[in-house]
């Protein structure tokens, strides 16, 4: 298995750079094995963000690359949780955060929106405001 940075995906999504777009692409449709962890996916929604890529095409470039046969992300549970949740308007970094606790009793915010969001879209553990 072949763990991939930020930059190959973010490259592979964006194009931005053609000559780094063709090696990402060459390297995502080789035979390869790859994965990446959760910290690259945050990473990847932010660079995709300050480009300008709205939370729609975000969810399609997401979902693509979780759709490649060659790729099988770390924590897919937490990151399918954290899609739906972003999906339904909350903040991904707050989503994979809620997500990659979801054994835990509850998650404790200062973040008000955070946790109204949250309870609208019934995510868990249960966040609990603290004031």
């Amino acid at each position: 298995m072949i763990a991939l940075d930020t930059n190959v995906l973010a490259r592979y999504l964006l194009n931005d750079d053609p000559r780094q777009g063709k090696v990402a692409l060459a390297l995502l449709s080789s035979s390869g094995e790859f994965t990446a962890p959760v910290s690259v996916l945050l990473e990847l929604v932010w660079v995709l963000e300050v480009n300008g890529c709205t939370r729609e095409e975000i969810l399609k470039g997401l979902r693509h690359i979780l759709g490649l046969p060659n790729v099988t992300m770390k924590e897919m549970e937490a990151v399918v949780y954290a899609l739906r949740w972003y999906e339904g308007g909350m903040d991904f970094g707050d989503a994979m955060h809620l997500a990659l606790s979801a054994r835990d009793e509850r998650f404790v915010t200062l973040d008000k929106p955070m946790e109204k969001m949250a309870r609208r879209l019934g995510a868990f553990p249960p966040v609990e405001l603290k004031k």
